[in-house]
């Protein structure tokens, strides 16, 4: 088994219509022994920035106090709150750091950036040495990412209104998590428009 798979986990996240979601399961375990089912993989940046981590639990951990340490530095040198563009070069750069011996996670980066007074959704994704990856569409991460892959593919469609864009996102992690047994135990999906954040809680299989 791969250390990247140790224990378990899955994140995923979409572009909509002015909208960005992202979404991660709950469970942590070991190999294929449950610990908890109550451990989300996806962290609040500020309003407009969210990171998901999947990978080794240990150094998911930190990795982000880490990163929470060099976002509250950046928030007192510049008074205002970090971009998400600035953020995934942050992240992708602390990564870069240490790669003669990373750290075992692979962060998702989502939020709105403000590009000529828009807000604009944005995605990103770093490997585990931070070598990024951007696109428009959705990115994922995790034991699980062929089923997810697939299913994204196969759901995802360009400028999803807010509500579609989060069945889709809930659709698509819950029946990739059914596929993937070293993840799942439901899910929590995070909805980033300009006006407002959601945040559910869904229900999945327990067994």
């Amino acid at each position: 088994m791969s250390i990247m798979e140790y224990n378990g986990g899955a994140v995923v996240t979409m572009i909509g219509k002015n909208c960005v979601a992202i979404a991660s399961d709950l469970r942590f375990g070991v190999q294929s022994a449950t610990i908890s089912t109550n451990n989300p993989k996806v962290f609040k940046i500020n309003d407009r920035c969210f990171l998901g981590l999947s990978g080794l639990a240990t150094d998911i951990e930190t990795l982000y106090e880490k990163l929470v340490f060099r976002v509250n530095l950046y928030k007192l040198r510049e008074e205002r709150d970090i971009s998400p563009r600035v953020f995934s070069n942050m992240v992708a750069s602390t990564l870069y750091e240490k790669r003669f011996g990373p750290y075992f996670t692979e962060p998702v980066i989502c939020g709105l950036e403000e590009v000529d007074g828009v807000l604009k959704p944005y995605i990103s994704a770093t490997d585990l040495i931070g070598a990024p990856v951007y696109t428009d569409d959705f990115l994922m991460t995790g034991p699980c990412n062929p089923a997810l892959y697939g299913m994204c593919e196969t759901m995802w469609r360009p400028n999803l209104e807010p509500d579609a864009l989060f069945e889709t996102v809930s659709q698509c992690l819950l029946s990739s998590l059914d596929r993937d047994a070293i993840s799942g135990w439901g899910a929590m999906v995070y909805l980033i428009t300009p006006e407002n954040v959601t945040v559910k809680k869904l229900q999945g299989r327990q067994d």
